[in-house]
């Protein structure tokens, strides 16, 4: 494993950040395709003995099940001062005026919460699931701010949101000398290229660390456009995510199988390279739900593609609407 600075900041993570929204509990929330704490156990494992540090989760995954299940066995399997932990805030968990958005009151409210449910006295990275238009820059980045200087929050980072909105709020902290996000997470593989347009240019301008969601494309770019999966037969978000794009994204799919059978690798590992060989990219956010999808990610750190390789990865891409916001 190799390790990475998250932008300018002091932090270091794993080249590789695990995805928690598999882990929960199938039976609470929207995911069917969750696995049980048993059945997350191993993977837990698996991440820690291979070098990940990084663990990404969020209020919303299983309903607060997400963040039980990665608190729990990362208490099992790590040290605390070992391992970062990054959660979210902004997703309706209850009723009422703090049980979702990122008012001050939602944010104060649901930042306990999160600690309660990951068993831990901090929160290493605590990132904005989406942007709440209703909620002023000014109270949303004091709250955070707030959070951060109440030792809640080591530090703070967003997700998912247009570059324009992204630097509001990051000049509306530095005019009142506030805490100011060190990451972006933001969706971006190769079949979803739109954030090179602005955010990555910005992101990398600003030293600010981007670890991305979904670098495989729910799991589009390891298998042929016709072979499905629980998940993909039960999550809709990937539906309307790259439902509409099969046809435009064939010669993508293709180039990736194509380098990989040249390679003797998984395509998987390909087209994680890609993204890890991007200049703004700090870290992918990996999801798993089979022990070879950490093996996969773990190996695409040390995979090098030459210049002949990415430019056939990439030159099939045509432009579509930004999406994930």
């Amino acid at each position: 494993m190799q390790y990475i600075r998250l932008g300018k900041s002091g932090l270091s993570i794993s080249k590789v950040v695990l995805g928690c929204m598999s882990f929960g509990d199938p039976a609470r929330g929207i995911h069917q395709w969750a696995l049980d704490i048993d059945e997350s156990r191993p993977y837990f494992k698996q991440a820690v003995e291979s070098g990940i540090t990084a663990f990404d989760t969020a209020n919303m995954y299983g309903l607060g099940a997400g963040e039980e299940v990665t608190g729990r066995l990362l208490r099992e399997f790590a040290q605390r001062d070992e391992v970062v932990i990054a959660t979210k805030v902004h997703a309706r968990m209850g009723p009422g005026p703090k049980g979702g958005g990122l008012s001050r009151a939602a944010i104060l409210t649901q930042v306990d919460e999160s600690l309660r449910r990951l068993g831990t006295d901090y929160i290493d990275l605590y990132q904005i699931h989406r942007l709440d238009p209703e909620v002023p820059a000014e109270e949303i980045m004091e709250a955070l701010h707030d959070v951060v200087k109440a030792g809640k929050a080591r530090y703070i980072g967003a997700s998912s949101m247009w570059t324009w909105q992204f630097a509001k709020l990051q000049h509306t902290a530095d005019l009142h000398g506030w805490t100011r996000f060190v990451s972006m997470q933001n969706q971006y593989n190769l079949l979803q290229r739109e954030e090179e347009r602005e955010m990555l240019p910005y992101c990398l301008d600003q030293g600010i660390g981007v670890i991305p969601w979904s670098p495989l494309a729910r799991g589009r770019l390891t298998r042929d456009p016709e072979e499905q999966t629980l998940r993909s037969d039960t999550d809709g978000s990937g539906t309307i995510l790259y439902g509409g794009t099969a046809d435009a994204d064939r010669g993508i799919t293709d180039a990736v199988a194509a380098i990989a059978a040249e390679r003797g690798v998984s395509r998987a590992q390909v087209a994680l390279a890609w993204v890890m060989h991007q200049p703004a990219v700090t870290a992918p956010v990996i999801g798993t739900t089979k022990p070879h999808h950490l093996t996969d990610a773990v190996a695409a750190v040390g995979l090098r593609l030459g210049a002949e390789e990415l430019a056939r990865l990439g030159e099939h891409y045509t432009a579509r609407p930004a999406s994930g916001f």
